[in-house]
């Protein structure tokens, strides 16, 4: 079978491709995907090419499959797992392996398994580590950002707490307890707000940190206060830049006693350093943005960390609990992962969307991999559908759901282009 894939070759050289998939063996099974979101972490790839430790150091001459964040449909079952898969199932993968302590994972590492491609083909250790997950929800794209929901998830799970009685721990984030997230006004810092109001371990108040006006005016849209208040958790927005003395000032928001639970959500030294300095008695600090610079530093109160139980950690990705949840309760309508999308595109505008990820402006760039149409953020719909019915349809359908990317625009998609779910 064919496939038009984004295949990286090399460092910043991703070309949009159609080649022959192999034939799928026993214990393989192959897959239409309909989504992939697009994360930072490929366009940390596509910067270090083969320096990266997960690529394959001849992706030269055998080119991976960008791409992690993806859902779809399961075409073609392998007699090993015919039992548990069958054709016209949607599925949901986790691509964070581990398999046999490989550091190989889809997007990364693969010729043939992928997101950004019409089809591919699951390899054997993704079952047998039961990361493919048949998906019950609606849409499709949701599937898509149970990755980096799962990421935040295994964020609140990673962090933990201890007692002066004992050495036992309290695993999450503290029950009553306040939070801050740092720099939380971007795609997966909103994802964070979304779970951390509704996360078992309830906390007490959730403050969110921007130095941008217009990103904190799009979070209270997505996110209002009264939604917070709705599930029994005080939600403050806050622009750190308009503060004349930032730490003192979000500290007082506490009552002066700080905060249980730090998440760092920018890859910012003095963002770090803040947060250290915010932390209460038993406090947690959660490093969760991910650096590209190897020597990335920042000075840290051990002092604190020797007397007032001070604690620094860092999560990357999720498990497959973490997956389960998120996949649950985005299914439920519990959590929202459509507050991360500002964008959605075809196959064609992958390439050169993750080649610039950094300068488009917004949260997270959705696309859907069957069809060709140029990355168009969320917000210019109403503007284009002045002269074009499709975009006029989607907007209308955006505006029905608080500006959110939603299950009946993605239909609306694949009716146009004649998609077969």
């Amino acid at each position: 079978m064919k496939t038009k894939a984004v295949r990286m070759y090399g460092t910043r050289d991703l070309r949009l491709e159609e080649f022959e998939l192999p034939k799928i063996k026993d214990d393989e099974i192959l897959v239409k995907v309909m989504s992939d979101s697009i994360c930072m972490s490929t366009y940390k790839l596509v910067e270090q090419g083969k320096k990266h430790k997960r690529a394959p150091q001849n992706i030269d001459t055998n080119p991976i499959i960008v791409g992690h964040e993806f859902a779809g449909v399961i075409v073609e079952v392998g007699e090993k797992w015919k039992d548990q898969f069958r054709p016209g199932m949607k599925f949901a993968q986790q691509p964070a392996l581990n398999y046999k302590g490989s550091l190989a994972s889809p997007g990364y590492s693969y010729e043939f398994f992928g997101g950004a491609c019409t089809y591919c083909v699951i390899p054997h250790e993704v079952m047998e580590l039961g990361c493919l997950m048949p998906y019950e929800g609606e849409s499709f794209f949701e599937a898509s950002l149970g990755e980096p929901m799962s990421c935040i998830i295994g964020g609140y799970h990673g962090n933990y707490h201890t007692n002066k009685r004992n050495h036992d721990l309290t695993g999450g984030t503290k029950e009553g307890g306040d939070i801050i997230i740092l720099g939380g006004c971007g795609p997966m810092g909103l994802g964070a707000v979304s779970y951390g109001i509704q996360f078992e371990n309830k906390p007490k108040r959730v403050v969110v940190t921007d130095i941008d006006d217009a990103r904190i005016a799009r979070a209270r849209e997505v996110i209002p206060e009264a939604k917070a208040a709705e599930h029994g958790v005080e939600l403050l927005y806050v622009n750190t830049a308009a503060m004349k003395d930032p730490i003192q000032e979000l500290i007082d928001i506490t009552g002066g006693k700080g905060y249980d639970d730090v998440f760092v959500y920018i890859p910012n030294r003095s963002v770090a350093e803040m947060g250290d300095k915010l932390l209460a008695f038993d406090g947690c600090l959660n490093f969760f943005a991910g650096p590209t610079d190897k020597e990335f530093s920042a000075e840290m109160n051990l002092y604190n960390v020797h007397y007032t139980s001070a604690h620094i950690l860092g999560t990357t990705g999720g498990n497959n609990d973490d997956l389960i949840e998120a996949n649950r309760l985005a299914a439920q309508g519990k959590i929202e992962p459509a507050v991360m999308v500002t964008h959605v595109g075809g196959i064609d505008s992958i390439a050169d969307a993750t080649l610039n990820l950094p300068k488009i402006p917004g949260g997270k760039k959705l696309t859907y991999t069957q069809f060709d149409m140029p990355l168009t953020a969320i917000e210019d719909f109403g503007k284009l559908g002045e002269t074009d019915p499709l975009f006029k349809k989607l907007d209308e359908a955006c505006s029905r759901n608080r500006g959110l990317w939603n299950a009946e625009a993605e239909k609306i998609l694949f009716e146009h282009f004649g998609v077969e779910v």
